[in-house]
C-alpha cells in the first residue's frame, strides 16, 4: 500500500456502526445472548449524546390498551404505508413492540408517563385509529437513550467514539464482509476494524434538504456505504416531511427542529398567515391526517402566499388549556420560548421539514442482508414503513429490529464455529477506499458551503414535497454537476485531527450520492403514493399490483427496477381486524 495505508487494525467479534436505539439495543442483546463475544460500538460522535433516537420527542407506538390490538396497529401501519410495506417486517414491528416496551420499562428502567390507575399513558398521534403512543412527556428519546447508554457503559462494552465509518470492506473472495474502514476523527488516521459480524445502524437523516430535523452528523453514511458495496436499497423516493418544523429564521440551526406530532394529536390548529384554519379543505381528519397529507396541504397554502413573516404557517394551541399544554409539553414549550415563541399561549411559525427516510437497505426479518455477515437495523433499512411512516413507529422500528439483529448475530456466530471466523479483507478495496477519502486533501480548498446550499436548493425545490418529471430531470442533471464541482475542490489537509472541513467534504459526497438515488427512484415512480407526490401523476394507481422501487449503483449510474409487493398477510380491500 501507499503512504495512505491503514495505520492500525482492530479485531472484534461484532462491530456495531451507530449508537442510536438500533445500535445500542443490538449491543445489549448480543451481550445477553453470548457474553463471550467481543462487541464494539463505533459512533461518529459520543455514545449517548448524538444521533436521532435521542431527539425523539413524541413516543413509541405499541398496542397495549383494551380495545387496541396488534392487528389494528398492523392495519394502521399498512394503510399508512399505502400498501408498499414488506408485510412481514411490519407485522414483526407491531408484534415485537409489545415485548420491547416491557423490556424498556422492566429491564432497562425507562420511566414512561402513566395514568392515575397506574397503567401506561398513551397519547394520540396522527394517522392512527387508536391512541397508542407511549411517551415520557415530550422527551421520550432522551429517556430511552440514557437507559440504553447506561447499560452499555456499565457492562464495559468496547466503544470507538469519534470514529467515522467510511467503507464496508469485503472479504478477499467477495463472498462476505470482512470489516469496516474507519477514520479516527481525533487524529485523522485510518483504522481497519475486522469483524465476524457487522451491524449497519448509522441512521438515515435527510439533511440534504433546506429544512430538516435530524442532527448535523446524520449524512446518510450507512446508505452510501451500502450502495458502494453493491447492496440494493428500496423505497428511496419516500422521504417523509414532518409538517411542523420550527421556523425561526435562516440564522439559527433551530429552524427545522420538530414540534412533535402529539401537539396536533392533542388539538393544536394549523393556521395560514391570516390566522384561518385550512386543513379541513384537504382531509376530513383535519390536523390529525397523516404527515404526507398535512405537509402537502401546508406546501400548497404556502404557494398561495398566505404566510407568516418568515414565509411559513402557524401552529396554534392558544384555544386549549394553557396550563395543561405547559404541563404535558414542557420540552416543546421551553424550546419555543428559547426562540422567542409562546407555544402555549400564542402561535408559532412552522414549515414542513425533512424528517425521516422510509427507504433504505433491503433486509430480512432477522436483520440479515444479502452480504453475508452484514446485518442492518433502524433507519438505514427500508420496507418496514412503506410509503409513509406513522409517527411513533420510528423508535419502535429501531428498538425492535436492533434487538432482533443482536439476537440473530449472536446465534449466527455461536452456530457457525470456524466457518464464521474473521475473513481476510480485500486489500485492494481497503486501499481504494483510503485513496477515495484522501482525494480532497490533494486539491485546492473550495467553498463547501456553496455546495451545501446548492444541494439544499436542488432537493427542496425539485425533489421535495411536490415533484414532477421536469423538476426531477432538472435535479438529476444538477446533482451530477454538483458532484463534479465537489470533486474539483479540496480542503486544507495540514492537520487531520478533528478536521471538520474534511469530514464535511465526505458528508457532502455521501449526501449527493443518496440524493441521486432519491431523485432516480422518484423519476421511476410515475404515480403518487404516501410521501411521494407527483404533480404530473397525482393519482394512486392499482393498489393490488403495487410495486416498490429498488435502486443499485451500476458503474456511475443509478439503476432502478420495479419489484412486486408480496401481500403475505392482507391484500388491499381486506383487513385483519376481527381475527
Amino acid at each position: 500500500m501507499s503512504d495512505a495505508a491503514v495505520i492500525e487494525t482492530i479485531e472484534t467479534d461484532v462491530l456495531i456502526l451507530g449508537s442510536g436505539g438500533a445500535g445500542l439495543f443490538a449491543a445489549l442483546h448480543v451481550n445477553d445472548a453470548a457474553p463471550e463475544l467481543a462487541v464494539t460500538v463505533a459512533v461518529k460522535g459520543l455514545l449517548g449524546k448524538c444521533g436521532c433516537t435521542r431527539m425523539v420527542q413524541g413516543g413509541y407506538n405499541v398496542a397495549l390498551a383494551p380495545g387496541d390490538s396488534v392487528e389494528r396497529h398492523f392495519m394502521d401501519t399498512i394503510e399508512g404505508g399505502k400498501w408498499l410495506n414488506d408485510q412481514e417486517l411490519s407485522w414483526t414491528l407491531v408484534e415485537v413492540a409489545q415485548e420491547r416496551i416491557r423490556e424498556l420499562e422492566n429491564e432497562l428502567g425507562c420511566f414512561f408517563d402513566r395514568n392515575e390507575d397506574g397503567s401506561v399513558h398513551q397519547k394520540a398521534f396522527a394517522g392512527q385509529t387508536f391512541d397508542r403512543t407511549v411517551h415520557k412527556g415530550d422527551l421520550t428519546g432522551i429517556e430511552i437513550i440514557n437507559r440504553l447508554a447506561e447499560q452499555v457503559w456499565s457492562r464495559g462494552l468496547s466503544r470507538m467514539e469519534d470514529h467515522r465509518a467510511v467503507e464496508l470492506i469485503p472479504a478477499g473472495d467477495g463472498s462476505s464482509i470482512a470489516g469496516v474502514l474507519m477514520i479516527d476523527m481525533r487524529t485523522g488516521g485510518f483504522k481497519l476494524v475486522r469483524a465476524r459480524a457487522v451491524l449497519l445502524a448509522t441512521g438515515g437523516g435527510p439533511t440534504m434538504y433546506r429544512y430538516h430535523t435530524p442532527s448535523g452528523d446524520k449524512t446518510t453514511d450507512g446508505m452510501a456505504m451500502a450502495l458502494r458495496a453493491g447492496l440494493a436499497l428500496r423505497d428511496m423516493e419516500m422521504v417523509q416531511f414532518h409538517p411542523t418544523g420550527l421556523l425561526a429564521g435562516e440564522e439559527t440551526r433551530m429552524t427545522g427542529t420538530v414540534l412533535e406530532e402529539g401537539l396536533r394529536g392533542y388539538g393544536a390548529y394549523l393556521l395560514d398567515g391570516d390566522g384561518a384554519r385550512f386543513m379541513d379543505k384537504y382531509d376530513e381528519r383535519g390536523e390529525r391526517a397523516t404527515r404526507d397529507i398535512v405537509s402537502r396541504a401546508m406546501f400548497e397554502e404556502m404557494r398561495l402566499g398566505k404566510v407568516g413573516p418568515l414565509g411559513g404557517l402557524f401552529l396554534s394551541m392558544a384555544h386549549l388549556d394553557e396550563a395543561e399544554v405547559r404541563r404535558q409539553f414542557k420540552g416543546m414549550v421551553e424550546r419555543c420560548a428559547d426562540c422567542g415563541f409562546d407555544l402555549a399561549g400564542d402561535k408559532v411559525e412552522v414549515v414542513p421539514t425533512a424528517h425521516y427516510m422510509m427507504g433504505g437497505v433491503e433486509f430480512a426479518v432477522d436483520g440479515s442482508t444479502e452480504l453475508d455477515g452484514l446485518f442492518a437495523a433502524g433507519e438505514d433499512t427500508g420496507g418496514v414503513h412503506g410509503a409513509n411512516r406513522l409517527g411513533g413507529n420510528g423508535v419502535a422500528n429501531s428498538t425492535v429490529y436492533g434487538g432482533i439483529a443482536g439476537d440473530t448475530m449472536a446465534a449466527w456466530l455461536k452456530d457457525g464455529g470456524a466457518q464464521k471466523a474473521l475473513r481476510d479483507p480485500d486489500s485492494a478495496a481497503v486501499e481504494a477506499a483510503v485513496e477515495r477519502c484522501r482525494i480532497p486533501l490533494s486539491r485546492p480548498p473550495g467553498d463547501l458551503e456553496d455546495i451545501r446550499t446548492r444541494l439544499a436548493d436542488i432537493m427542496w425545490d425539485d425533489v421535495g414535497i411536490i415533484r414532477d418529471a421536469d423538476t426531477l430531470a432538472r435535479a438529476a442533471t444538477a446533482l451530477t454537476a454538483l458532484e463534479n464541482d465537489l470533486d474539483a475542490i479540496g480542503v486544507d489537509g495540514g492537520n487531520l485531527a478533528y478536521n471538520l472541513t474534511w469530514h464535511d467534504w465526505m458528508n457532502l459526497k455521501n449526501l449527493i450520492l443518496v440524493s441521486r438515488t432519491i431523485t432516480a427512484a422518484a423519476l421511476a415512480r410515475d404515480d403518487s403514493r404516501g410521501a411521494h407526490y407527483r404533480a404530473d401523476f397525482p393519482e394512486t394507481r392499482n393498489l393490488e399490483m403495487s410495486t416498490f422501487t429498488r435502486v443499485r449503483i451500476k458503474g456511475d449510474a443509478i439503476e432502478t427496477t420495479a419489484e412486486p409487493v408480496n401481500f403475505t398477510r392482507v391484500r388491499p380491500g381486506e383487513t385483519l381486524l376481527g381475527e
